[in-house]
């Protein structure tokens, strides 16, 4: 990383189990930094994490298709176009549900961590 900027050529493809695509342009994967990270996601239809309890803030930003957010027991439809503001300390849990494929990108303060994200057992 040059002293004063960063270009990403090649973001890290998290592996995952569940159809989704998960790619970290920055956050700890990719530059080692823990005071944010961005990620572009593309999440299938029917997709859903288990609930979690994040120790960071996280930003969506939908660019394509409907995502679902329940934030503390209410449900928030996210549209195309639309972003959305989760604080850490929520009990929170995305999903997909909808018959077309969600693409969107995750701003967390601070990184993304799995150590801190808190997901649920289901």
């Amino acid at each position: 990383m040059k002293p004063n900027y960063f270009k990403q050529e090649s973001p890290f493809r998290v592996p995952t189990t569940d159809g989704k695509l998960i790619e970290e342009h920055l956050g700890l994967a990719t530059t080692k930094m823990a005071e944010y990270s961005v990620a572009h996601m593309v999440a299938p239809p029917h997709w859903a994490e288990p609930h979690q309890n994040p120790e960071f803030d996280e930003i969506t930003i939908v660019i394509r298709g409907r995502k679902k957010i329940e934030v503390d027991g209410e449900e928030i439809i996210l549209n195309a176009g639309e972003t959305f503001l989760v604080k850490k300390g929520a009990r929170v849990k995305y999903s997909n549900p909808f018959n077309e494929e969600t693409e969107y990108w995750s701003v967390c303060v601070p990184a993304f961590n799995i150590k801190t994200v808190n997901r649920e057992e289901e």
